[in-house]
């Protein structure tokens, strides 16, 4: 009886593994398959929201036929479903590669704005959302990626049905690139790198002088120049400060509050 068991339980799994192969068999497009028979499949795919296998069978479309009558629109479609299994790293590729194919495709900007779109959530966290965690104290390699790639769109296709959104997006990652130079330059504030946070806040103003964090570089500024004991210097920007920012969180009416710096007396702007 045991010996019957045992001998079920063994059959048993392996009509299960069976099974299971034969699910993932199912998955794979059959090789007989011609080309329109393939991309049908594949919009079938997309169209029901069955994205890992729009993207098996897109990729076994390009691969049989790369010169086909589909061939340009699945490639397009292809960095699509990369985006939607979010392989962000794949949409990018898939993105550039069309761009460099078909530059002058009549839907390339959309290959510009996924490419934007891939690094842009590459750069994002789940955590962000939840306000626990600041973005701009993370590594930004991908956030300035996607700034590059979205800022290309604009130019280039100024009138693209794409360009409100990635302009919209450029502003985002603009002041969340500027709040990280911030980070860094309160860190040299608070290890007396005084030239260093200096240098950082100028960057800030002169690379993304249409971020809000700019204020705060001025306030940067003026608290490394007075670490520097040049208060001439910190004085003369502690006046572009009010002028600019009379409610920054570092002023006291006419008086400039450091964070790091210890000042005697106070720097008070003249009237």
């Amino acid at each position: 009886m045991m010996l019957f068991s045992a001998r079920c339980s063994a059959l048993a799994a392996l009509l299960l593994a069976g099974a299971l192969l034969a699910g993932c068999a199912s998955n794979e497009p059959a090789p007989d398959l011609q080309e329109q028979d393939l991309y049908q499949k594949a919009q079938s795919s997309l169209d029901s929201g069955r994205y890992s296998t729009a993207v098996t069978q897109l990729e076994a479309l390009d691969t049989r036929f790369p010169f086909g009558r589909y061939a340009e629109q699945a490639q397009l479609e292809l960095i699509y479903a990369y985006y939607e299994v979010e392989d962000w790293e794949k949409t990018r590729a898939a993105a550039s590669r069309f761009i460099r194919l078909h530059p002058d495709h009549p839907q390339v900007d959309y290959a510009y704005y996924m490419r934007g779109l891939g690094a842009y959530q590459a750069g994002r966290f789940s955590l962000e959302s939840m306000e626990l965690i600041d973005i701009s104290k993370r590594d930004l390699g991908a956030s300035r990626d996607a700034y590059v790639d979205f800022g290309e769109l604009v130019r280039r296709f100024p009138d693209s049905a794409y360009a409100p959104d990635a302009r919209q997006r450029i502003i985002y990652l603009r002041n969340v690139m500027a709040r990280h130079e911030l980070q860094v330059a309160d860190f040299y504030l608070r290890k007396g790198a005084y030239v260093a946070a200096v240098e950082r806040g100028r960057w800030v103003i002169e690379h993304y002088p249409k971020a809000e964090a700019t204020r705060d570089a001025l306030a940067v500024m003026v608290e490394g120049y007075l670490g520097l004991n040049m208060r001439d210097r910190a004085e003369t920007v502690l006046q572009t400060l009010i002028q600019n920012d009379p409610d920054n969180s570092q002023l006291d009416g006419d008086s400039f509050v450091p964070k790091h710096v210890d000042v005697d007396p106070p720097l008070t702007a003249k009237g």
